[in-house]
């Protein structure tokens, strides 16, 4: 098999916002925007990787979801424990001044973990947690 992965899901409740953050303030292209009012599937991705996406996508829009479902998924998005997404850079320092300098939500400071890894962390504009590690 020659498998990669090719889109990841992240759910947003403002489209606008959620666009904003990922177009200009993580620098990711807009690939498609489908849809109208909140109901939009916006594809973002990092310029020059066409293959590596992330679908933002209004939560539990499958009208196979109970309305219990919906509230846990609303309550789960609410305390920023539903969606989150790891990203890369080489340069951490750099990347964590200029989001900071933004209105973004800082989570976490960059840091050594304990099992190896530098990294920070923000929330995106519906909660998302967006950890970035930086790459070696």
């Amino acid at each position: 098999m020659n498998l990669t992965i090719h889109t990841s899901f992240l759910p947003h409740e403002d489209p606008d916002a959620s666009l904003a953050f990922y177009r200009d303030i993580l620098g990711f292209e807009v690939r498609s925007d489908v849809g109208h009012g909140k109901m939009r599937w916006i594809t973002v991705g990092p310029a020059g990787l066409p293959g590596t996406s992330i679908l933002l996508a209004p939560p539990a829009a499958d009208p196979g979801i109970t309305d219990d479902e919906r509230r846990t998924v609303a309550e789960m998005m609410a305390k920023g424990t539903y969606g989150w997404i790891l990203l890369a850079t080489p340069d951490l320092d750099g990347t964590f001044e200029k989001l900071q300098a933004t209105d973004a939500e800082v989570v976490q400071e960059p840091i050594e973990q304990p099992y190896g890894v530098r990294d920070c962390a923000f929330r995106d504009p519906a909660g998302n947690l967006i950890r970035i590690q930086e790459l070696h």
